[in-house]
């Protein structure tokens, strides 16, 4: 994958990996548009990165996922990359009543939104230079933690779709490609509650570094072996998530 000249949008943009991806493709000499619910958290990374373009937009919503496209059209005609990184982790007891709502936006948001955007994006990207979408899913699409038990549903439902995506774009110029990190010190899920994972900065340039050779399904670290592993192996992972 050539890293330069792209124009990349990134959903989840503002923060985490989303803005890290940003920055790395900015460097490489690439536009890129940050999207996200909160304009003040945009503004924020647009400060930290210059020529950082922003888009306020709420992917749980249908509608303005369709007006997100409508607006690229006009707005960047030449966009050929779509990064589906938004997400939200949260913590749940299954054994313990809870508002539907907030399980649905869960949902909605980690895969409603992604598998949406994508199929909306595909006739766009087909008429592009090089186009791809790269999914971002996590090692828990593989060896969940049932603490996070949507949030680990999620992902495996969209490391599914990419695969299923990846075979029916396959005689098309549209490149399918699936990121999956390992826990990330990030404040997915709230601050403080990844502070064990690996560097932000380190996990993304390896991921970039693994796009420019090509790679359509990149790991690091602990998820590098999950996404590989056998069943047992994947037990294994299992157990030691839900110790």
């Amino acid at each position: 994958m050539n890293l330069k000249g792209n124009t990349v949008l990134i959903t989840g943009g503002a923060s985490g990996i989303g803005l890290a991806l940003a920055q790395r493709f900015r460097q490489a000499g690439s536009e890129v548009i940050a999207v996200g619910r909160r304009e003040d958290k945009l503004r924020e990374a647009q400060a930290q990165l210059p020529g950082l373009h922003i888009k306020v937009c709420d992917v749980a919503d249908t509608a303005e996922r369709v007006a997100l496209l409508a607006w690229v059209q006009q707005a960047f005609p030449r966009l050929n990359m779509l990064v589906n990184n938004a997400g939200i982790q949260r913590r749940v007891q299954l054994t313990e009543p809870e508002e539907w709502e907030a399980q649905r936006q869960e949902l909605l948001i980690n895969v409603e939104a992604p598998v949406h955007l994508s199929t909306l994006f595909v006739p766009h990207l087909r008429e592009q230079q090089t186009p791809c979408i790269i999914n971002v899913t996590s090692g828990l699409a593989f060896a969940p933690m049932a603490a996070v038990p949507i949030y680990s549903a999620t992902k495996a439902a969209m490391h599914s779709f990419t695969l299923s995506l990846r075979q029916q774009l396959a005689a098309t110029s549209v490149r399918v490609v699936e990121i999956v990190p390992p826990a990330v010190n990030t404040d997915l899920g709230g601050p403080g509650l990844h502070t064990f994972g690996v560097p932000v900065d380190d996990f993304a340039d390896s991921v970039m570094q693994r796009l420019a050779a090509g790679e359509e399904e990149v790991g690091y670290g602990t998820s590098e072996e999950i996404r590989r592993a056998s069943r047992e192996q994947l037990d294994a992972h299992f157990k030691m998530n839900n110790r």
